[in-house]
């Protein structure tokens, strides 16, 4: 079973990439708010279609929808 992990715009993702946020995004459990335009290097892929995991400068450990990304 091979999942296809697509971002806002449709294009494919793949482990290792690096994505921009298309819209601000508080985060839960912390007042850190990640600014439209932030680059994810690096992403890792999960088990879910829909979501990815990243690092940022500020937050490690994020997991992101993949309808608030675009491929950079």
């Amino acid at each position: 079973m091979d999942i296809k992990v697509r971002d806002s715009n449709g294009a494919l993702l793949a482990e290792g990439d690096t994505v921009t946020l298309i819209k601000d995004l508080k985060l839960k459990g912390s007042s850190t708010v990640l600014k439209r335009g932030t680059v994810i290097k690096n992403i890792h892929l999960t088990d879910n279609e829909d979501e990815i995991e990243g690092r940022t400068d500020k937050v490690k450990g994020l997991v992101l929808r993949t309808e608030f990304l675009k491929k950079a």
